[in-house]
């Protein structure tokens, strides 16, 4: 199996928190920037989405968009509809992690179904970072034979909302988002240098799927070049010349990734964190990650205490 196809075979996607949202014109929500993935299902319109980059983008019936980084966004009924509603909708929790936002009114329903979701596979950070900020469902449609019927048929189940409908939505939507993405590599130009080049190429891309997989093992360049399947010299070069820096300082960078989305998520210890990535002491892995981030792993586990990416709940 080649190197991509490992990496997509571990592709996983866990639901951190989905919403079916049945809101009246007009009305506004505000989404900040998270470290999860997000996606909006528009079942029926009026939606409109703003993001900094692209300004109000309007949305139609049978529409996903997927913000593949979660970067900072809102969704209205209208252009320059900015008053934040959610204070006015009513949340049910139907599940652990499922709810319902509905916003009474007088105007037109415009019905949605959105999500947060969170990488199972560490191997896909550097896949996720080299995506576009915000893509359209119906962009990629036509390179990919299923998403048009699991479009339809999401429009279908959000239309006539049975018993259990929000966990069948959010089991068609983990399969959409994953579809998606794996479209989008497919796609993708085949660039010389990069990290998409790097995972296709049959060396390189054995050893970035080891790293990705146990970044906390004792790596050496040996080590990695037995990976490779190259002398320590040509795959040192290789490595080099396709993704731009040596294969240790890309490890370092890994783990430092890793290392911040722990202290971020996980709720673990700073020790406990040095240990997982392989660390011999606290002192020596808090050193790397503040020559590597610029600040301390303490800071970055006090910063975040008590907060969560979602905070609205979906």
């Amino acid at each position: 199996m080649d190197a991509l196809s490992e990496v997509l075979r571990d592709f996983r996607l866990s639901g951190v928190n989905y919403g079916r949202c049945e809101l009246r014109h007009p009305w506004s929500i505000a989404f900040p920037q998270q470290s999860s993935l997000r996606f909006h299902f528009v079942s029926r319109e009026p939606c409109w989405i703003h993001t900094e980059t692209h300004g109000w983008q309007e949305l139609h019936d049978g529409d996903l968009v997927l913000l593949p980084q979660g970067i900072a966004h809102r969704l209205a009924s209208a252009p320059g509809v900015v008053d934040d509603s959610l204070q006015s909708c009513q949340v049910t929790k139907l599940g652990s992690n499922v709810c319902e936002v509905v916003r009474e009114g007088t105007g037109e329903t415009s019905t949605l179904f959105c999500g947060s979701m969170a990488l199972g596979a560490g191997a896909l950070n550097p896949l996720i970072a080299l995506m576009p900020s915000i893509i359209k469902g119906c962009d990629v449609a036509g390179n990919d034979p299923i998403v048009g019927p699991l479009l339809a048929a999401m429009t279908a189940e959000s239309a006539q909302p049975q018993m259990g409908s929000a966990t069948v939505l959010s089991r068609m939507a983990d399969l959409l988002v994953a579809r998606l993405i794996r479209c989008w590599v497919n796609c993708s130009g085949a660039s010389t240098t990069g990290w998409l080049a790097a995972i296709r190429d049959p060396h390189i891309g054995r050893v970035l799927v080891a790293m990705h997989g146990d970044p906390g093992h004792n790596w050496t360049l040996e080590s990695l070049a037995g990976v490779a399947g190259q002398s320590r010299s040509i795959f040192a070069e290789r490595f080099s010349a396709i993704l731009g820096e040596g294969a240790a300082r890309y490890l370092a960078r890994l783990r430092m990734q890793l290392a911040r989305e722990l202290l971020e998520q996980s709720g673990m210890s700073v020790a406990e964190v040095a240990t997982r990535l392989g660390y011999e002491s606290e002192a020596s892995f808090a050193r790397a990650f503040k020559r590597i981030t610029n600040v301390s792993p303490g800071v970055v586990r006090r910063s975040i205490s008590g907060r969560t990416d979602m905070d609205f709940g979906f």
